[in-house]
């Protein structure tokens, strides 16, 4: 087997574990475990806590002392135990920190798969450029038949998904012995803590314009923590209607979500046309305005033949919330930066979407889930309205206060993934 093929399959595995239950433990922890909005935010909080510093804590690990491919197995092995765990456990506190353990060895896992898949190409004389995206995009993959399957085996409020997400874990980490080894790149270790943590990039916060664009992509971050953690017990709501019970929507909810992956495929390949044409500024006040609609369409959406197309196009339109903001914010900071912090950098930015931006998401969510609810019965409506509203102030505010003058010259796009 050549090594794209085993990386593919690497790449697959990845993302399999996390579209397992990312989508629909929100779900299970409302229907099943009875939990309120806040717990099931706290619950998805611990993903920003995690992201925050663990991905680069693990990188100066296996930057100076752990092969990667040792460092990616034994973090599998960790987060195969605390799933199976959080498979038993029925209340919030805890939920919360066996979830945290999990993220806290997971989220280092998704920079340790691209290093692991960066390096064996390299090792076997391909073209990173070329041959890394053909690998990256069956994550996305994997990602999608993992909702699938969990819609399609009827367990969405299961602890099963759980199982199936530990056992997936495990069988990873036992996959990743068989990789290639990841030479520790010792030439590293003169830098000092500081710039391995990424902290030498906080210099450009005095920069009013870039300071500007990572306080919006921590506010978008938290966006996007909004549609992970309720967009699943919003579906599974319209049971409560006898008309709606025996519907699509509500017997394949995950089927219906994995479209909004499935329209990032799409809209990611039309990014380097509108980021060269419009320029950065205009790419994310699309995806801002995406967002409005994402979650405008939700509020109207139902499993009514009227409401089931207004909520198809909320799931298109994710697409371009999605790609315009994340692969597109991370093309932005890639040309702006010099090239002496660009790999801080980039983690600041993904600190901050995925870091500070989905705790705050997700802490904030819960409570406005709770607030909107009666005696367990969720004003859905009035919910999603209130998060288009906060999507719609977000776009106005970023169109005054965020001065970008685009430049073809400087719109050269390098090759970007999801």
């Amino acid at each position: 087997m050549n090594i794209t093929t085993r990386l593919k399959m690497m790449s697959f595995m990845q993302y399999f574990i996390w579209g397992s239950w990312l989508v629909t433990l929100g779900s299970y922890m409302i229907n099943t475990l009875h939990f309120t909005g806040s717990d099931v935010g706290m619950v998805y909080s611990s993903k920003g806590l995690a992201a925050i510093i663990m991905p680069s804590l693990v990188g100066i690990i296996a930057d100076k002392w752990l092969r990667a491919d040792r460092a990616y197995m034994l973090c599998h092995l960790i987060c195969a135990a605390a799933l199976c765990y959080a498979a038993q456990v029925n209340e919030p506190g805890l939920m919360f920190w066996v979830m945290l353990v999990n993220a806290m060895a997971f989220m280092p896992t998704i920079a340790l798969s691209n290093t692991i898949s960066y390096s064996c190409l390299e090792q076997a004389g391909l073209d990173t450029v070329t041959h890394f995206p053909p690998v990256r995009v069956y994550g996305t993959v994997g990602f999608i038949i993992a909702m699938w399957a969990i819609s399609l085996m009827g367990i969405e409020l299961s602890h099963i998904q759980l199982y199936i997400a530990a056992g997936s874990s495990l069988a990873l980490a036992l996959y990743a012995l068989t990789l290639p080894s990841i030479p520790v790149a010792t030439k590293k270790a003169s830098q000092t803590l500081a710039s391995k943590l990424g902290l030498n990039a906080f210099v450009l916060f005095r920069q009013p314009r870039m300071a500007v664009f990572f306080l919006f992509a921590m506010l978008l971050g938290a966006v996007l923590q909004i549609t992970n953690t309720f967009g699943s017990p919003f579906l599974h709501d319209f049971a409560r209607n006898p008309v709606y019970a025996n519907s699509f929507i509500v017997n394949y909810p995950s089927i219906l979500l994995s479209i909004s992956q499935i329209s990032e495929v799409f809209f990611i390949l039309t990014i380097p046309y509108f980021l060269q044409r419009f320029g950065i500024k205009t790419v994310m006040l699309m995806s801002m305005i995406a967002w409005m609609l994402r979650f405008g369409l939700f509020a109207f959406g139902d499993p009514s033949p009227t409401g089931f197309v207004l909520l198809m196009m909320s799931m298109i339109v994710y697409g371009c919330a999605f790609d315009f903001f994340n692969i597109s914010g991370s093309v932005f900071v890639e040309q702006e930066v010099s090239a002496d912090i660009r790999a801080s950098a980039q983690g600041l930015f993904m600190a901050m979407v995925n870091g500070v931006g989905a705790y705050v998401g997700a802490i904030l969510s819960g409570m406005a889930v709770d607030y909107f609810s009666v005696e367990g019965v969720k004003d859905w409506q009035t919910i999603w309205l209130v998060f288009a509203a906060y999507a719609l102030v977000l776009t106005i505010v970023f169109y005054l206060c965020f001065n970008y003058r685009h430049s073809r010259k400087n719109s050269g796009l390098s090759t970007v993934t999801h």
